[in-house]
């Protein structure tokens, strides 16, 4: 029983973590510019926020539930504001500068993992994908005693941590293999793609807005 929950668990954390959304470009782009544990750290930032969305959504946390519904717009505008800087930051930067910062052991993982976690965690519809997963795998109706939820909880940070571990590991397979002139394009693609997320996420705010007018 408790090794079903599990592995639903893992499941269940693959599922939200392999979409190649923001967190994995950026993902991909600290483990090529800096190092592996650069990127999977900032992994495990997502692998964070989003187990702590699962827990508020294994435990029917109706009150949390209730507050992020009721201020939805606010939090993912704040959302946009961190990707938005993001992907300007990155966009400028240089990797050159990165390489020499990574050989003079300046990296700050604790960075990394922070920013990762706050982007990920400002999307308060994690919460809802969460239940609606919750729902349709049928784990729900194992939810009513809390020792369950744990063994799910647990399942959801060891599939996310997977996750991330494999996707550093393969791009750091090839890193080596990746010139300055490609370090340079990843830069400008992975800011592009964040500007571009934050505009659709404007978008989708101002259609919220203007329908509820």
């Amino acid at each position: 029983m408790f090794l079903t929950l599990i592995l639903k668990g893992i499941l269940i954390g693959l599922l939200v973590s392999i979409p190649l959304g923001p967190i994995g470009v950026l993902v991909i782009q600290r483990t090529v510019n800096k190092s592996r544990m650069a990127g999977l750290v900032s992994g495990m930032g997502a692998a964070l926020s989003d187990t702590l969305y699962a827990i508020i959504a294994g435990f029917s946390l109706t009150y949390i539930v209730e507050f992020i519904r009721t201020h939805e717009t606010l939090l993912q505008s704040i959302g946009a504001l961190v990707l938005l800087g993001l992907g300007i930051h990155i966009f400028f930067k240089n990797p050159v500068t990165d390489f020499r910062k990574h050989r003079l052991g300046g990296n700050t993982h604790f960075k990394d993992i922070l920013s990762t976690f706050l982007v990920t965690f400002s999307n308060p519809l994690s919460v809802f994908v969460f239940l609606a997963i919750f729902a349709s795998s049928g784990v729900a109706s194992n939810l009513e005693q809390p020792y369950n939820t744990f063994f799910v909880i647990t399942g959801v940070f060891t599939g996310t941590f997977i996750w991330w571990f494999s996707l550093s590991g393969i791009v750091s397979l090839f890193r080596h293999k990746i010139n300055l002139r490609i370090l340079w394009w990843i830069n400008k693609t992975a800011g592009v793609l964040m500007v571009v997320f934050v505009l659709a996420t404007v978008i989708v705010v101002l259609q919220k807005g203007l329908h509820i007018i």
